[in-house]
């Protein structure tokens, strides 16, 4: 008998390399997409992870075997309470990119700002606002600047998280307007998304220190009397090249990673939280005391950590044009009693 060819797939996926903790604890954007609107739209907003819970909804999707049919889905739940924007910026392209040209902060910033860095006490909103004006026709983008309200959450903080978000659609003197609208204003989950529609969740995963290759990567556990170690790999690396590859599963952080979902589809986008608060609150998080998001499926991350979302830039191409038909919404206890 000849020899037989084993099949030994590796163990473990190399599309994030290296594995190592991420910088901050929440996630951030690369792209926007090319998103086109009629008219100016905020494209982001930031929620905060309150935990999980199980749906019963009717299949709107035409190519699924239970279409029509109820089904039981997992769902996240994600506190949204309205954040302020404090400031507006203004990008410039040049041949490396975009840049910062200018920026503009509100008049009255809140007092919890305070506790992110110290905020000018002797500042001109309607100076500054003038001479960014003159050179905005030269932007390539405008953003928003906002910020969190953690005092209106379960969490155990008062500071509160700033995140950048970009306005697209109209003309660039038709976003200067609207920003200039918003400035020093509250924004709800409801001005930036719908129910049904699908978006894109960025965050840092649960951390789990540091692991050995069994956990971290999977692979098999060697027989029982192998020397040295049962759960390790066998050989790290042939005679030549002379040295350890990178894609030999090896000890080292697994977790607390920077992450990015696609296409999470909004159930509903709620103002009374007692239609989605369990018995008891929700494990290590506590109530929800103003907007929620329902999201169909799971995020990354554990609970109370800032989850940034944004509107799809590659959604499917069937999406349903009416939201899902929410037949029930689990509130039974989630202490395991």
């Amino acid at each position: 008998m000849g020899h037989r060819k084993q099949s030994a797939p590796r163990h473990g996926s190399l599309a994030y390399h290296p594995r190592k903790r991420a910088s901050r604890f929440t996630g951030r954007w690369r792209s926007w997409g090319n998103l086109t609107y009629d008219s100016p739209t905020i494209l982001g907003f930031a929620a905060y992870k309150a935990g999980m819970t199980h749906v019963i909804l009717v299949e709107d999707k035409k190519t699924s075997p239970y279409y029509g049919h109820e089904i039981v889905k997992a769902a996240t739940v994600l506190d949204t309470p309205p954040a302020i924007v404090c400031a507006i910026r203004a990008y410039k392209r040049t041949i490396t990119g975009l840049k910062a040209m200018g920026e503009v902060w509100a008049g009255e910033l809140s007092e919890d700002l305070r506790r992110r860095f110290p905020t000018p006490k002797d500042y001109s909103m309607d100076k500054v606002l003038l001479e960014l004006e003159k050179q905005i026709e030269n932007a390539a983008e405008l953003r928003l600047l906002l910020h969190t309200q953690p005092k209106l959450t379960s969490l155990p903080k008062k500071v509160p998280d700033i995140f950048e978000s970009k306005i697209a659609g109209g003309t660039i003197l038709d976003q200067w307007k609207f920003a200039k609208e918003l400035l020093g204003n509250e924004v709800k989950i409801g001005d930036v998304f719908r129910e049904g529609e699908y978006i894109d969740v960025s965050a840092v995963t649960k951390g789990k220190g540091f692991q050995g290759p069994m956990k971290k990567f999977g692979i098999k556990k060697l027989p029982r009397k192998s020397r040295k170690t049962v759960r390790g790999v066998g050989a790290i690396g042939p005679w030549k090249p002379a040295r350890t590859m990178w894609t030999i599963p090896r000890s080292g952080q697994m977790g607390f990673h920077q992450r990015v979902e696609f296409n999470k589809r909004i159930l509903k986008i709620g103002i009374d939280p007692k239609e989605i608060i369990p018995a008891g609150g929700f494990l290590n998080y506590g109530l929800i005391r103003g907007d929620y998001l329902l999201v169909l499926g799971t995020i990354p991350g554990p609970r109370k950590r800032m989850i940034r979302l944004r509107k799809a830039i590659r959604p499917p191409k069937d999406v349903p044009e009416t939201p899902p038909d929410l037949v029930y919404v689990s509130v039974t206890s989630k202490q395991g009693k």
